[in-house]
């Protein structure tokens, strides 16, 4: 069955949710500001939620249209097969926002829709009364200068809970953003990656997954498992297939670091929980007194931030070992994440090669893009 999903996705990764999706094989729609839209079917449905690694979450669209009265939104959304998506003991909860429509009021539109559904409901399987006591369906009202958007939640939990964060620190990155910072950046297997402010470890193990293609879903589930309407042989297929495809064989050269002993040890915790542990080397250093590990390395980091964690005298030093570092080896690249609007001049006093507006849950942050000497000049 053809269908139209929604890939979301934080402000300023939409690029990196699109290459993402049609590496997959499928048909763009249109990106827009925190999704893409783009065709599949329900084989679809399983890969997008397994494999993607910088989107928020996969959403089913079931249809758009006009509406500015209850009566409007009610008729067509009760005009939709909803009986081919929820069985009869189907959960279902309805959220919604509401932005420069004349139906203001979200819980209103919340209690129409839900209305709507449970008509349709009742009318195709001969019911008054649901008993909800089977899989979960989250439907989502979205309406924009009176129009509406339906969506239903296929992951349930955001996909950056990939299931390995098993130990935690203060003001982690989130793994979605970690994977994108890894994949903007010009790191591939057979180069040398290092994050000298690792924390929990996120961005070297993020970088690991990539790096031995171990899809981001397999150790967690998904709101859509439990589905009539996906074929659970579907899951077992892909994910047989998402086994097969891990290059356990693939060397990889990851160091994390971080001052931190606490954050070392869960760093390490979370790599052998990912399965990845045997790729990275984790160590207590001091990212101030940063040294080479080779050439034509690549450093990702996500440093403390004074809207964070961290003095600001510690966060100087951290600028200055990374200063000091690339003025000694130009060979070397950084890529780095801060809220800091003056981190070009405090770290190489001079602009970023690629600057990039992001955002760390809630916090506007840039990713500047300090790009090295290429090798034999």
């Amino acid at each position: 069955m053809k269908l139209e999903l929604i890939a979301t996705a934080t402000f300023g990764l939409e690029a990196v949710v699109k290459r993402e999706i049609q590496e997959l094989g499928y048909k763009i729609l249109k990106t827009e500001d925190g999704k893409v839209t783009y065709l599949g079917d329900e084989r679809a449905v399983v890969r997008s939620n397994l494999w993607l690694r910088s989107a928020d979450r996969v959403l089913l669209r079931m249809a758009e249209f006009e509406a500015d009265t209850f009566e409007e939104l009610f008729q067509q959304t009760k005009a939709l097969e909803w009986e081919m998506l929820i069985p009869p003991d189907g959960k279902f909860t309805v959220t919604g926002t509401s932005v420069k429509s004349v139906l203001h009021s979200v819980p209103a539109c919340q209690k129409i829709v839900k209305k709507a559904i449970v008509d349709r409901l009742s009318e195709a399987y001969g019911i008054s009364e649901f008993p909800e006591t089977g899989a979960e369906y989250t439907v989502k009202a979205t309406l924009l200068k009176d129009r509406v958007t339906l969506t239903v939640d296929t992951s349930g939990a955001g996909l950056h809970k990939r299931g390995y964060r098993i130990k935690d620190v203060a003001a982690p990155i989130k793994e979605t953003l970690a994977a994108a910072m890894v994949q903007l950046s010009f790191w591939k297997e057979g180069r040398i990656l290092v994050d000298p402010c690792c924390g929990s470890g996120t961005i070297p193990i993020e970088a690991a997954l990539i790096g031995r293609n171990i899809a981001p879903g397999l150790n967690r589930s998904f709101a859509c498992e439990d589905w009539e309407f996906i074929d659970k042989n579907l899951w077992k297929e892909e994910k047989r297939a998402a086994f097969q495809a891990i290059r356990y064989d693939e060397k990889l050269d990851i160091t994390g670091m971080d001052i931190d002993p606490k954050a070392v040890a869960a760093a390490k915790q979370n790599a052998e929980e990912a399965g990845v542990e045997d790729c990275i080397h984790f160590r207590r250093a001091d990212a101030a007194k940063l040294h080479a590990q080779g050439q034509n390395g690549i450093l990702i980091t996500n440093p403390p931030y004074g809207e964070r964690i961290g003095e600001e005298k510690e966060i100087q030093k951290i600028y200055g070992g990374l200063k000091n570092f690339l003025q000694n080896h130009p060979d070397w690249s950084l890529f780095l994440v801060t809220t800091d609007k003056d981190a070009e001049e405090k770290i190489l006093q001079r602009k970023a090669d690629r600057r990039r507006k992001l955002y760390n849950g809630r916090l506007e942050v840039c990713y500047y893009q300090f790009h090295g000497q290429k090798p034999g000049k």
